[in-house]
């Protein structure tokens, strides 16, 4: 009778032991369909990255009695310089103001903007120069540059189209709901174009490779020795 009911608590243990891997495993996959799928309340459905083309610009103020570029403008030139050839091939625009109190002073320093940008590696026949009514500008109005790349940026946040108190009862994200992580995720990449597929892969470096295996066999030596 005892050996009867010790096969029968093995048998229970094994079931419940089946059991329980059944379970988490189950549970597993439906965790990882409701991280990976596309569902419609999902927040990367509302709110995806998008790779398309945006305008990015700068100003640059400029004082009526200035004469020419300080050194920490120059610097701040120098950084969007290095962002545009990093991310665009198209037209850079120098643009200055016209019909302000400062126009002499932001033409003057046009001049050492263009010479700035082609000693950043801007091609000359990249940069235009322009200029643009400054009759909304009180006083000084400042000097624009400007150029359009590829970039990868996600729709407007902060919009609420739903009354928040109607949708607690069904537990759902509201329409808001992870567009800010959206924008910053979308604002670290490097390059949008890692976005449209993967870079293909570059040749095996021989050398290397041959190193790596020497070190191994060495490591292998060594441990052989030991022992």
């Amino acid at each position: 009778m005892s050996g009867r009911i010790g096969r029968v608590r093995r048998i229970s243990g094994a079931a419940a032991i089946f059991f329980g891997i059944s379970t988490l495993l189950g549970s597993c996959a439906n965790r990882d369909g409701m991280t990976t799928g596309a569902l419609p309340d999902d927040y990367r459905t509302r709110h995806p990255i998008v790779v398309g083309e945006e305008e990015k610009t700068i100003d640059i103020p400029i004082a009526a009695g200035d004469d020419g570029l300080t050194r920490g403008q120059s610097e701040v030139i120098a950084g969007f310089a290095a962002n545009y050839t990093r991310s665009s091939k198209g037209i850079i625009r120098v643009m200055t103001p016209q019909g302000a109190i400062n126009s002499g002073a932001a033409a003057a320093a046009a001049s050492d903007v263009r010479h700035l940008l082609v000693r950043m590696g801007v091609p000359k026949k990249r940069i235009l120069h322009t200029g643009y009514a400054a009759a909304g500008y009180g006083s000084a109005a400042p000097i624009r540059l400007a150029y359009v790349a590829i970039t990868a940026q996600v729709g407007p946040c902060g919009e609420w189209p739903a009354d928040l108190t109607l949708n607690t009862i069904e537990n759902k994200n509201y329409h808001n709901f992870g567009c800010a992580s959206q924008r910053n995720l979308a604002a670290q990449i490097a390059d949008p174009n890692d976005l449209l597929g993967p870079r293909r892969m570059t040749p095996a470096d021989a050398e290397q490779r041959g190193q790596a295996m020497e070190r191994y066999r060495e490591s292998y030596t060594e441990l052989r020795d030991f022992r």
